[in-house]
């Protein structure tokens, strides 16, 4: 069922990314790593990934402008109206007692409630956190608030932290740590390059794929990778999981069509 609910603060994170802030019983009990269908009144539905459960019963989604729907989202004020549904998807198991959580992009939206998850359960997690540039680093000054120096930072220009991709970084700190667990989100290709690392090193993962979603229910399948729907299944995927969908990952998904088109990011 579709919910109505009003805009009541906008924050830029970015020059093309934007976090909006609602009041949403349902949505401020949600868990880490789900998503909620959102509709702008006279454009399309979109999934967007929770970037804030329940703070001071606020919840909030975290929005890129890719398109003609994320373009308004991107622009909306304080006092619009959005149609909500969710939270779907499985969400994050939080396990383990040093992970580490690899963020690549908008990613972070869907990581910021796991590091809060893993905190109230006296666990403070290694996470790095990826991005083009030192412009485009998602909740930099509330994860350096959170984490402290357990937030290390890689920019793919090296204008911040660590020169290169944020999975390089990941393999060189798996290298010199011993994690017991690994969760990321963002890129797909880093992902792989994440997934592969710590199947090297024996390491379970989780991590959140992104498919084109447009039911959120499992019934129109343009969503499926491997046997899965990842909007009902997923997005969450752990290693069997990800093992299972390995030739997939990283390199095909099905378009709004259902055409198989390369992975591009």
């Amino acid at each position: 069922m579709i919910r109505t609910v009003i805009v009541l603060d906008v924050h830029r994170e970015a020059i093309d990314i934007t976090t909006i802030y609602f009041k949403d019983e349902t949505v401020r009990t949600s868990k880490p790593g789900q998503y909620v269908m959102v509709w702008v009144p006279g454009e399309d539905e979109v999934p967007m990934s929770i970037s804030t459960i329940d703070k001071n019963g606020l919840s909030s989604i975290t929005v890129r402008n890719v398109g003609p729907t994320t373009e308004i989202l991107d622009s909306i004020q304080p006092g619009a109206k959005l149609g909500i549904r969710g939270p779907y998807g499985n969400g994050y198991m939080v396990e383990g007692k040093n992970p580490l959580i690899v963020a690549g992009g908008s990613g972070t939206a869907s990581l910021l409630p796991l590091v809060q998850a893993f905190l109230k359960k006296g666990v403070r997690p290694m996470f790095i956190l990826g991005g083009r540039s030192s412009d485009q680093l998602l909740f930099e000054d509330e994860l350096t608030e959170l984490l402290t120096e357990n937030l290390v930072i890689s920019t793919d220009d090296g204008s911040m932290g660590y020169n290169g991709y944020a999975s390089g970084y990941a393999a060189l700190l798996m290298a010199e740590n011993e994690f017991d667990y690994v969760y990321t989100c963002g890129p797909e290709l880093m992902m792989a390059k994440v997934f592969y690392e710590a199947e090297k090193k024996g390491l379970p993962i989780q991590a959140s794929l992104e498919r084109y979603i447009k039911c959120a229910v499992g019934l129109c399948g343009n969503c499926v990778v491997g046997p899965y729907r990842v909007c009902k299944d997923g997005p969450i995927f752990d290693t069997a999981m990800l093992t299972e969908v390995r030739e997939e990952l990283g390199v095909s998904r099905m378009d709004a069509s259902g055409m198989k088109i390369r992975v591009s990011h």
